[in-house]
């Protein structure tokens, strides 16, 4: 297929990079030039702007940073991106090609693209990190048109083994990414705690690592980021901004259904605390940095 990908973050430049080693054809857009370089060497093309891949696309993907960078990219005034001479893009389709948000956002926006592009839309953000991505081992969530999904099965093998079926809302895609982004974001935030009153009852590092790894309470997807929270650099790949903004879109689905959200806001408000406090650009580790700070 040929795939035009919007976004080159740490997640678009995995999966534009998973998709030319597995023998597809892509183009890359990015709001900051020269952040393609890799995905260029490995053989791909980029485009100055988004709207410049679309007549040739048979599908675009966006991995975009928040709600705002996703609407202001994939719909421009409140309308479907179109080719640059006003046409709309044609790959077989009277409208376009399909269109898939890979990234993290509410649901309602989510909803709001799949008003704009009709039966074109489809959500699927990523359940893992970009390594898994490029390694073909990150599940997806996937949610839209059973035939518009149907369609990008080429794509969806090419990316990895697990695909979790939404439904056709896409709106519940990023419920179900909302979900498991919460419970790492708590679950980072606790280990921190854990890590800063170990240290501070005199747990030397070596041991409080080693104790971490061994305990059975803490969850598998926390073992990658143990040695990095004891005595890390933080230079990971997801911001102390992004998880904020996660854990806040989290509570907004909650708090939409009448639910009150407590925990979730105390969560919110030590990554923001952390991006308030020198740690904006840094990994969700950085998060024990309020302890030591103390």
């Amino acid at each position: 297929m040929n795939i035009l990908v919007l976004g080159m973050g740490h997640m678009g430049r995995a999966l534009a990079l998973r998709l030319i080693d597995t023998g597809h054809q892509v183009s890359v857009w990015n709001r900051t030039p020269g952040r393609a370089s890799d995905v260029i060497s490995r053989g791909g093309h980029e485009v100055p702007r988004p709207c410049d891949g679309l007549a040739t696309a048979d599908v675009v993907c966006s991995s975009l940073a928040d709600d705002h960078a996703v609407l202001a990219v994939l719909a421009p005034d409140g309308r479907p991106l179109v080719v640059p001479d006003g046409r709309s893009a044609s790959r077989g389709d009277e409208d376009g090609p399909p269109v898939v948000d890979m990234s993290t956002v509410a649901p309602a926006t989510a909803r709001r693209l799949a008003e704009i592009y009709g039966t074109r839309f489809v959500a699927s953000p990523v359940l893992g990190a970009p390594q898994a991505l490029a390694g073909g081992q990150a599940p997806l969530a996937v949610a839209g048109p059973e035939a518009t999904v149907q369609r990008l099965d080429p794509m969806w093998s090419a990316l990895t083994t697990t695909v979790r079926r939404c439904g056709t809302d896409p709106g519940m895609a990023q419920v179900v990414k909302l979900i498991n982004n919460y419970l790492l974001m708590a679950g980072v935030a606790a280990l921190a705690d854990a890590v800063g009153v170990g240290e501070a009852a005199g747990l030397a590092g070596d041991d409080l690592r080693e104790l971490l790894g061994a305990l059975g309470t803490v969850a598998p997807a926390l073992h990658n980021r143990i040695d990095d929270i004891v005595r890390g650099d933080h230079q990971g790949w997801f911001a102390t901004t992004l998880g904020a903004k996660d854990v806040r879109l989290f509570a907004e689905v909650g708090s939409g259904a009448g639910l009150e959200m407590p925990l979730a806001s105390a969560v919110q408000g030590r990554y923001e605390a952390a991006a308030a406090a020198g740690w904006a650009d840094a990994d969700i580790a950085a998060v024990v940095e309020l302890l030591r700070r103390r």
